[in-house]
């Protein structure tokens, strides 16, 4: 006889994930693992503070609202942030420019435009080909670039490098954020069985405080950059998402988990 109240199984029942990220994220992410039948573990591993030059970025700020910049680059939703702490004034006449679609969607809820997104790699070098083919013949342009203190110049540079005027201003500090005894021994025991890293700042952490990982515990990276960064600082990276979303992350996940059994 068939027990119709039998469950059908999910594709991560009895994993333990840990979130390297809280807040709405960190939250979405948790339910959407429980969702697929794994117990997620959050315990965020960096945390962002103002930058060490408040009068730069205040300067650089107040130049944009006056108009001074014809575009201003955004390459992370925690810029979005700074930006709406400030209550910064964009122009109608300036154009915006961010990195993926996750920076866009908060640049919207935020109250701001988006001019360009990367339609496929979402990273600073899509962003960079992209806004050629968009801006081509327009030479130069007055561009505001708004970055994390450890973040790659690779857009800087390469806007500097095809003939525009850059000011690359820092908008936040990334730090550290020490992980409870708990979860340190927990991953050093092999209980921890997958780790999600969503950025190098986030893989540099991992391998700080809780590498190296036991053979088998997984590790997804959210994008192509993220996994070189996590493979420069040591970490085996098992799988990577396709697209640089939380979703596409989940998704790398289960198709990993699915290759093991």
């Amino acid at each position: 006889m068939i027990d119709r109240q039998a469950k059908a199984p999910r594709p991560l029942d009895g994993w333990r994930v840990l979130v390297p990220r809280g807040g709405p994220w960190g939250d979405s992410v948790a339910a959407n693992l429980r969702a697929k039948g794994a117990a997620p573990v959050i315990a965020p591993l960096i945390n962002f503070a103002p930058t060490d030059d408040a009068e730069t970025l205040a300067t650089a700020l107040a130049d944009l609202a006056a108009g001074a910049f014809d575009w201003v680059t955004v390459t992370s939703a925690t810029t979005v942030d700074v930006l709406s702490s400030h209550r910064a004034v964009i122009p109608a006449e300036t154009r915006v420019a961010a990195v993926g679609e996750t920076t866009a969607a908060a640049l919207t809820a935020a109250g701001y435009r988006v001019d360009i997104v990367p339609h496929e790699d979402n990273s600073a070098r899509g962003l960079l080909e992209e806004w050629t083919q968009a801006t081509a013949g327009a030479f130069p342009l007055t561009v505001l670039t708004l970055r994390s203190e450890i973040a790659k110049p690779l857009l800087s540079e390469g806007l500097r490098r095809i003939g525009h005027d850059v000011r690359s201003v820092v908008a936040y500090r990334t730090i550290g954020v020490p992980v409870s005894e708990q979860v340190t021994a927990d991953v050093a025991s092999g209980r921890i069985n997958a780790v999600l890293i969503t950025s190098g700042s986030v893989a540099e952490q991992v391998q700080l405080q809780l590498g190296p990982l036991p053979q088998g515990t997984l590790v997804v990276a959210i994008g192509p950059q993220t996994a070189r960064d996590a493979r420069a600082y040591g970490l085996d990276v098992d799988a990577v998402a396709d697209e640089r979303t939380a979703e596409s992350l989940i998704e790398a996940l289960v198709r990993q988990a699915a290759s093991l059994v």
